[in-house]
């Protein structure tokens, strides 16, 4: 069968009667369409007549905001499938509502094959449809030269169509904040300007369902307001979020696809109240069961202002079906990078001056991370682990290969106030030194000069003892590897993540140190984000244990199938 970039759905029956066939046209569609699917709502078009369809303004009703979010509900099912519902022709009840474009609409995707739920008379795909629904794509929008088409309804029999009720309403998910009661063929009303935010990770369909709302109900423009900065230290996993600019330039791209009518104001959100506490000139705010008390709040520091209340629309959270331990039970951006844990982010560095029959893994993180736990881990699984820190020790043990050196630098001094870096029985106080160097950038470049290329010179002696025993995965467990430069020695840099505040908890309980000292710690590191910015694959310690275990089998796994073949 026959797999295309985009493509572009008509959907044509009744929005009440098309409900319940979701589900199979979607499917469908999966299996033609492999990124982009544009789905195009033109109720009650008849694609048999002789006269070529034109579109024409369908009213926005609650039951067409209904349809619009169990369409998307049920794209979730498809994750490798981008719906976009296209609202050029959906119109809210308005005076000022605007003209249908006379002109074809460029979509980021141009479409190559266009889809419908329309069904023949007799149950084939004769020519005159499939004619006058290339003709009908092609006049609202940019299409590929060879446009090609394909019927699609669900299996029924020639001639054979459901029997459903056109009177059942589909369940409500758009409630506005009036409580008055709303019918399903209730106009939705129209407003010149309003706003809509949040932090829009890795665009999913969720946050459609609060854009398409928020595009029908804006007539002029929509502000959009990002989540940026201190809006993202309490998101889980923030070192997987999306940069801001990604996330605007999917954002802006999906907005201009679906209404391009429209002027949109992407901007960073920097507190929670952003634009829609203090823009006079907004009408309305669109939100999510979530954040409904936050739009409440919106409302009542408008009121504290002197300034209109919003009307505040507030959507029904997108139940994950697919969704699996520690993960919430909507559509949620956190689930996605959850989901990120284990997996390859990026292509891993070519080391052919690295021996071919052993892959070589770099572990990092930052202290109190859970690093010397996940390498353990890997241990079991089949790894030879390479400690720095006990290389560390052998390096500056008497008689190692730094051992002198760092004595010959830094000497022995019999002060109070600068204290001799060797014991009495001549081992080298690692505390006393670390104090020298501690803040002492000058100094610190001096002890790293000496040891870091001693400890990187063992690991390889390490790595020849690895092959002599027949292992093909090295795990070098590094708290410095990044700063060290190691990662030239390395195919792959795993970083262990997890929230600053955990780690300084955890090196409190662990090294029995001060929550400033803690601090102090971290700070003289690289930071997470910086690890994972440089890292191809990431893994957290923030769950209990089996959850770690089964995200360490599960980058294992990966790692095997992409790992060189031994002949």
């Amino acid at each position: 069968m026959a797999v295309f970039r985009s493509g572009l759905l008509v959907l044509t029956t009744p929005l009440a009667s098309l409900a319940p066939r979701l589900a199979p046209i979607l499917t469908s569609a999966a299996r033609l369409v492999n990124h982009t699917l544009y789905v195009h709502l033109q109720p009650g078009m008849s694609l048999g007549g002789p006269a070529q369809p034109q579109s024409s303004l369908v009213q926005a009703t609650f039951e067409v905001l209904d349809f619009i979010t169990h369409l998307y509900a049920g794209a979730d099912v498809h994750r490798h499938l981008d719906v976009r519902v296209l609202l050029t022709n959906i119109g809210a009840k308005s005076a000022f509502l605007p003209p249908l474009p006379s002109s074809v609409q460029n979509l980021a995707h141009p479409p190559e094959v266009v889809l419908t739920d329309f069904q023949t008379l007799d149950g084939s795909q004769y020519n005159p449809v499939k004619q006058q629904l290339e003709r009908y794509a092609t006049s609202c929008y940019s299409c590929c030269p060879q446009l090609a088409s394909v019927l699609l309804y669900p299996d029924y029999g020639p001639g054979e169509l459901p029997v459903e009720s056109l009177d059942v309403p589909l369940p409500s998910t758009i409630r506005p904040a009036s409580p008055v009661a709303r019918s399903p063929k209730q106009p939705v009303r129209g407003y010149h300007r309003g706003a809509v935010g949040g932090t829009f990770d890795r665009l999913h369909n969720a946050h459609k369902v609060l854009l398409s709302v928020a595009c029908i109900l804006a007539q002029e423009q929509l502000v959009v307001g990002v989540a940026d900065k201190d809006l993202l230290k309490s998101k889980l996993l923030p070192e997987l979020l999306q940069p801001y600019a990604e996330r605007v330039d999917h954002l802006s791209e999906f907005l201009v696809d679906i209404k391009p009518s429209l002027t949109f104001d992407i901007i960073p959100l920097l507190d929670p109240y952003g634009p829609a506490g203090s823009d006079p000139s907004l009408e309305f705010l669109v939100v999510s069961e979530e954040t409904y008390r936050g739009g409440m709040a919106v409302n009542r520091f408008r009121l504290e202002n002197d300034l209109e209340e919003l009307a505040l629309y507030q959507i029904q959270l997108l139940k994950d079906q697919s969704h699996k331990e520690n993960e919430e039970d909507k559509v949620s951006s956190s689930s996605f990078r959850q989901r990120m844990l284990g997996t390859l982010l990026r292509p891993p560095y070519k080391r052919p001056e690295l021996p071919a029959q052993l892959y070589v893994i770099g572990l990092t993180g930052i202290s109190g991370s859970g690093k010397s736990s996940v390498a353990q881990r890997l241990k079991g699984l089949g790894a030879y682990v390479i400690d720095s820190d006990q290389l560390g020790h052998r390096a500056y043990a008497p008689g190692g290969p730094a051992y002198q050196p760092v004595v010959e630098a830094f000497g022995t001094v019999l002060c109070l106030c600068c204290p001799d870096i060797l014991h009495k029985d001549g081992i080298i106080n690692r505390k006393v030194l670390g104090s020298r160097v501690f803040g002492n950038k000058k100094q610190l470049k001096i002890l790293t000069d000496i040891v870091w290329p001693v400890i990187a010179k063992l690991a390889r002696e390490e790595m020849a003892q690895a092959m002599a025993e027949g292992k093909h995965v090295c795990v070098v467990d590094a708290a410095m590897l990044l700063e060290a430069g190691w990662q030239n020695m390395v195919h792959e840099v795993w970083t262990v993540v997890i929230p600053e505040t955990e780690a300084i908890r955890r090196i409190m309980e662990r090294d029995g140190l001060s929550e400033a000292a803690a601090q102090s710690r971290l700070q003289s590191q690289m930071s997470g984000q910086q690890l994972v910015d440089q890292s191809h694959v990431v893994l957290s310690t923030l769950w209990e244990p089996h959850v770690t275990q089964g995200q360490v089998e599960k980058a294992w796994a990966l790692l095997q199938k992409r790992m060189p073949q031994s002949p």
